[in-house]
């Protein structure tokens, strides 16, 4: 068990410091739930994908933590510079007498709704992948300081969740201890979170659970959390959601009956089905948990990973959020991110948690890690340990490949199965024929004998008239096939005026 405890304040950093009752120059409503801040009307922007950040949920014991005080290390709104990029860590510390670790990833996912609540304020993503702006509009209004907002949003957390007895918010903008608390203090406890269900799978347990938080972004997402498959934003697990929706049964985690199972390679239940249906207005119908093109997941906004199909090679790619270069298919994160959210059924592309990765079900309708062509290095790093060894070199990265062309070449030197053909190792079943390689026809040739001049028949062509007004014109043609069966020479008669 990684330990508990709170942080130490490095000497020398500037803090800011609140404690007791703040009057707050924003509104705060479910109605602005939703509500995103463009780039035009932004004035600072808090982590994201150019800047580093992480929100964590920490249980202490209740006299640990110092009830509703706010504390900021590094430079606060009024140093920022309007158009900025800045890092940021939100650490909350809770304590009470129904909480313990289990509920910490559950209360921390909530930070998410709540915040946008707040008036002029935008949050996505959770984890380390968390991406805040702040608008104009907002310190138009009287928005000074990031401690206003961590009031409000304590004070959330305390209406809407009373089981929450006592906490109190670290905020950080300091860029080197945001980045060394990320690395020592808030991986270990993520890496803790998602190692407790790998032992756990489907057929384990007799119900699943669901996650809403997004439908304010994806209206017509069902985020359907399994054993083997956690929430695309890679924040709640099984075991989170269970803890969430003993305390809260009708919040945004609820319990949901498998049913009857219809396919257990690719994870489709009648339980599910049903839910899914419901909870998305009857937009979606049928969810296998684990296929890519078969009635795949809904993908919301907050997904971690896009998985995206590569048809010029039978192929799937994977592109994490962050990554700021195109993928092989040409296109890069934020432009699949458009084509991929919203809570649709996409095929061909595919929002995923990271921890999904992990999972011994990872897509095995379709192959899993054996359909897998191409990944971000960064990424295929850090989920290095759970490709089978006979395929880690067999996955390109941008250093091997960075068009479709590269990457056929990649993939025919290594030898991949999608090159011939990819059987499932879940059945043994070959599910694919592998690529149709181009006949290349063998050229004949034949020996020409040479024939005198006069034995050839006389050829009369017909005299063609240049036209001096019409500019020459060359024509290049390469890597063609040309196959003309007969030309056909016409003389054009002139019209009479």
């Amino acid at each position: 068990m990684v330990e508990r405890k709170k942080i130490m304040i490095p000497e020398g950093d500037k803090v800011k410091v609140s404690v007791g009752e703040e009057d707050f120059p924003f509104e705060i409503s479910p109605m602005f739930e939703g509500e995103r801040i463009r780039k035009g009307d932004m004035f600072v922007e808090l982590a994201g994908p150019k800047a580093i950040g992480f929100e964590l949920v920490v249980s202490l014991p209740p006299d640990q933590v110092e009830d509703m005080k706010a504390t900021l290390i590094g430079i606060d709104l009024d140093e920022m510079e309007e158009g900025g990029r800045y890092p940021f860590a939100m650490i909350y510390y809770i304590a009470g007498e129904k909480i313990d670790q289990d509920i910490e990833p559950v209360v921390e996912r909530r930070n998410h709704e709540f915040q946008n609540y707040i008036e002029g304020y935008m949050h996505i993503n959770s984890r380390d992948t968390i991406w805040c702006r702040i608008g104009k509009n907002a310190i138009k209004k009287g928005l000074k300081s990031l401690l206003q907002i961590a009031k409000a949003t304590m004070m959330l957390y305390k209406n809407e969740m009373p089981f929450i007895e006592k906490i109190e918010a670290v905020y950080i903008t300091d860029r080197e201890l945001v980045e060394r608390l990320l690395n020592e203090y808030a991986k270990p406890i993520y890496e803790e979170r998602d190692a407790r269900v790998e032992q756990l799978h489907d057929e384990d347990v007799d119900e699943f659970y669901s996650c809403t938080l997004c439908q304010s972004f994806a209206p017509t997402n069902v985020c359907i959390i399994s054993p083997d498959r956690p929430s695309l934003c890679g924040a709640i697990t099984w075991f989170d959601a269970r803890a969430a929706a003993k305390i809260d049964p009708e919040g945004p985690n609820r319990s949901v009956p498998k049913g009857e199972c219809i396919d257990p390679i690719a994870g489709e239940y009648t339980g599910v089905n049903e839910f899914a249906k419901q909870e998305s207005g009857g937009t979606v119908e049928r969810v296998k948990l684990h296929s890519f093109f078969d009635c795949p997941h809904t993908s919301c906004g907050c997904f971690e990973v896009i998985g995206f199909y590569m048809p010029e090679v039978d192929g799937i790619g994977f592109v994490h959020r962050g990554y700021p270069h195109p993928a092989p298919n040409g296109l890069p994160f934020s432009t699949m991110a458009g084509q991929t959210g919203g809570g649709k059924q996409v095929v061909g592309f595919l929002g995923i948690g990271m921890a999904y990765f992990r999972s011994k079900k990872f897509l095995q309708a379709d192959g899993g890690w054996y359909r897998v062509v191409w990944m971000p290095k960064e990424l295929k790093e850090k989920v290095l340990k759970y490709i089978p060894e006979e395929m880690r070199d067999k996955i390109a990265t941008e250093e091997d490949a960075k068009t479709i062309e590269e990457l056929k070449e990649f993939l025919k030197r290594e030898d991949h199965p999608v090159v011939k053909g990819v059987v499932r190792p879940v059945d043994g079943r070959k599910i694919t024929e592998g690529w149709v390689e181009e006949v290349k026809e063998e050229e004949k040739v034949e020996e020409v004998k040479e024939v005198p001049a006069e034995a050839l028949p006389a050829i009369q062509l017909p005299e063609i008239p240049q036209v001096s007004a019409m500019p020459s014109i060359r024509l290049i043609i390469k890597n063609a096939r040309i196959y003309i069966d007969k030309i056909v020479v016409r003389k054009v008669e002139e019209k009479k005026r």
